[in-house]
């Protein structure tokens, strides 16, 4: 008979699924006395045989000999096909080698003998899940649940994969059926916040978020998802506050950054006179959306402001008001002890009381006279008409590339259509290679691959009538040096600072266009979007 619960696979696979050889006498000493019991005639009865190689198999584990315990494992299968114990161990070893495939086969032989092991089927569908097999892992979590109604990681594992699905209503009752079964289940709470923020259902969402901080102050995810909330509904006082915890964060990479540092951390003080080192937090993007801050702490006194930020910020902001010297990570680091504070840029909207009505203007950059006509020298080659710049995918690695950026340049083909317009592709890494070989029907200038730094890019934006992009670095950049830039917006998780529910934005009020993939929409409908708005005309 199956059993009708699971024990826990034997330490020795379940702890050291790949050991190194363990050369203690225990486990020659019993692989000596299984050994001769294995092949007797007449044989063991099945259950006694199963049992015996189960011994076998992980005495040779902890000899280091992983092949003879796979061997052993599976003939304990062959000889009692309902023997979970030697599924579950077979399967931690194989996982262990990065054998996927003969686990998914093992579980699924298992669940084929043994159907109402409910622990199996969501080791399923998270074996599943991290192979990005959504619909496949709701199947299995869906069984588990069904087996064991009362198990909250059933509900919980099924609301994970239900939000990837777009089944986001499904996803939240999911989480509620979780928190249902354990009203202090934090993670059911913080994760039904982020469900109930995509729906639209912001008050929801709010008190989800609360709820999940009442169970644990310190639940640091809540707390940062909570801040984002408030912002991107423009209640900055509080949404700020709540964001400057993210310092706390023993997982952040701000708190990490002020163990590096070494310095304290600037939290408003007096800066006349003193030197503040200005440390890059985010992508390239959010240092071009802050830097509009650093001539605001240099008028506060600072006797000289540094900012470290990435290498290919360097030039651009080499020249910016009220920046003394911009270092890399590494001269930062090196420089630390010398200055009186730290700060990140995204930290300073806080301790200077930003509002939605005193955002401060986007910063302002003074562009290399000899760069510009460079670049202009490059665009020369286009014909007479408007110049459209395209930005199509972001940073691969960004947590929500694969919501805000395009799957390929080819969905831009709508755009190809207008008349009397040329395309300039500013696309740098991920897509550089679609750019290369534009469709024959449109030509298009891609320059993306010979820009060396954001500075070349803004050279070639300020030459250019209008930028249209998803959300990436490339739109905090055109619209800072004055050029319109219509952002395309995904469905899922937009970041706060765009705000909700509306198409242009209080950072960028003279530049930026906002088109929005509505809830249950596609990119498509965007872009037929925009290509009616260029079709109208380019001013924002």
């Amino acid at each position: 008979m199956c059993p009708s619960s699971l024990s826990e696979p034997s330490s020795s696979a379940q702890d050291e699924p790949v050991a190194q050889p363990d050369p203690s006498a225990r486990f020659v000493d019993a692989l000596n006395k299984v050994k001769p019991l294995l092949d007797l005639q007449p044989p063991l009865p099945p259950k006694e045989l199963a049992e015996a190689l189960q011994l076998a198999a992980v005495s040779s584990l902890g000899l280091g000999d992983l092949a003879d315990a796979e061997s052993y494992w599976r003939r304990a299968i062959e000889t009692n096909p309902r023997f979970a114990d030697a599924y579950l161990n077979l399967a931690t070893l194989l996982k262990g080698l990065n054998r996927l495939a003969d686990v998914e086969a093992l579980l699924r032989q298992l669940l084929d003998a043994c159907p109402d092991l409910a622990d199996v089927h969501n080791q399923l569908g998270s074996l599943l899940q991290d192979q990005a097999r959504m619909a496949e892992a709701e199947a299995a979590y869906r069984q588990a649940s069904r087996i064991l109604p009362d198990r909250l990681e059933f509900h919980y594992n099924l609301g994970t994969v239900l939000r990837p699905l777009g089944r986001w209503s499904e996803a939240a009752d999911a989480y509620r059926r979780a928190i249902a079964l354990r009203p202090d289940f934090v993670m059911g709470y913080s994760n039904l916040g982020n469900i109930l923020k995509e729906l639209g259902r912001l008050t929801e969402a709010e008190a989800a978020y609360r709820q999940a901080l009442a169970v644990s102050d310190d639940y640091h995810m809540a707390r940062f998802a909570l801040a984002t909330l408030l912002l991107s509904m423009g209640r900055f006082d509080e949404g700020w506050r709540l964001h400057d915890a993210r310092h706390a964060d023993p997982g952040s990479m701000q708190h990490k950054t002020q163990k590096v540092v070494g310095r304290p951390r600037w939290q408003g003080e007096s800066l006349v006179g003193k030197k503040l080192l200005v440390w890059q937090e985010g992508g390239l993007g959010d240092a071009i959306h802050f830097g509009r801050y650093l001539p605001l702490l240099k008028a506060q006194g600072a006797a000289q402001v540094a900012f470290v930020c990435a290498a290919s910020l360097h030039r651009l902001f080499a020249t910016v008001e009220g920046v003394d010297v911009v270092l890399t990570h590494e001269a930062g680091w090196a420089a630390a002890s010398s200055y009186d504070y730290w700060t990140s840029p995204l930290s300073v909207p806080f301790y200077l009381r930003t509002t939605t009505e005193t955002i401060p203007p986007p910063v302002r950059m003074t562009l290399d006279p000899l760069l510009v006509d460079a670049w202009r020298e490059r665009l020369a080659t286009l014909p007479s008409g408007r110049r459209i710049g395209l930005v199509w995918k972001g940073n691969a690695l960004h947590q929500n590339d694969a919501n805000r950026s395009l799957s390929s340049l080819a969905m831009l083909a709508p755009l190809w259509r207008l008349p009397g317009v040329s395309f300039v592709s500013l696309q740098k890494g991920d897509g550089e290679d679609e750019a290369q070989s534009p469709p024959a029907e449109q030509p298009l200038l891609h320059l993306g691959s010979e820009t060396k730094d954001m500075a070349d890019s803004a050279a070639i934006i300020a030459q250019l009538d209008l930028v249209i992009c998803v959300d990436t670095a490339i739109a905090h950049l055109a619209a800072s040096v004055g050029t319109r830039c219509w952002v395309m917006l995904p469905e899922q998780s937009v970041d706060w600072r765009w705000m909700l529910e509306r198409d242009d934005s209080p950072w960028y009020p003279e530049t930026i266009r906002l088109f929005r993939q509505p809830l249950g929409g596609r990119w498509p409908a965007v872009i037929e979007r925009v290509r009616q708005a260029c079709a109208e005309g380019f001013d924002a």
